[in-house]
């Protein structure tokens, strides 16, 4: 609605004590240039003070304990990443030391184990029982377990015992 239009209605109506003349009246003053203007009472042509939103008392907060917290939250994370850092070289000297100890216990592991192979061969074996004083067996013989029936005929062991048993 614009002021132009506003301003016929109410001279139009404009009746002393009208309610609905007062409102326009006020609406008006609220309006364009009119709305800056300080209000003024009736009757008496004094100014009323416009009334603001008072601003926020101002808040001091003492910096010292500020400034002291930050340098210990920064000295305790520099301190944490300094430590945390050692542990993980630390631990990469640890590694590469188990590492060099299982590589000298795999070694180990296929010493020993090509010594067991060579001790469980025929010959090994063979050559192990002729030093005990033991002397190749003949055919063997059989019994069988539920009836208890022999298979083979039993012979004892024929042949010189080795030079090296001692007998």
């Amino acid at each position: 609605m614009s002021t132009a239009t506003t301003t016929r209605r109410s001279t139009a109506r404009a009746k002393p004590g009208n309610r609905l003349t007062e409102f326009e009246n006020q609406e008006l003053a609220s309006r364009g240039a009119n709305a800056l203007a300080p209000a003024t009472r009736k009757g008496t042509g004094k100014t009323r003070p416009r009334l603001r939103v008072a601003p926020p008392a101002p808040v001091t907060v003492p910096r010292a304990p500020f400034v002291a917290l930050v340098l210990v939250v920064v000295v305790a994370g520099v301190l944490g990443i300094l430590v945390l850092n050692t542990k993980i070289n630390e631990n990469a000297f640890r590694l590469a030391q188990l590492h060099t100890q299982r590589n000298h216990l795999d070694q180990q592991e296929q010493q020993l184990d090509q010594q067991l192979a060579d001790l469980e061969s025929p010959n090994s074996l063979a050559a192990a029982a002729r030093r005990l004083g033991l002397v190749p067996s003949g055919t063997p013989a059989y019994l069988q377990l539920p009836n208890g029936q022999q298979v083979g005929v039993p012979q004892p062991a024929t042949g010189a015992p080795s030079v090296t048993s001692g007998r």
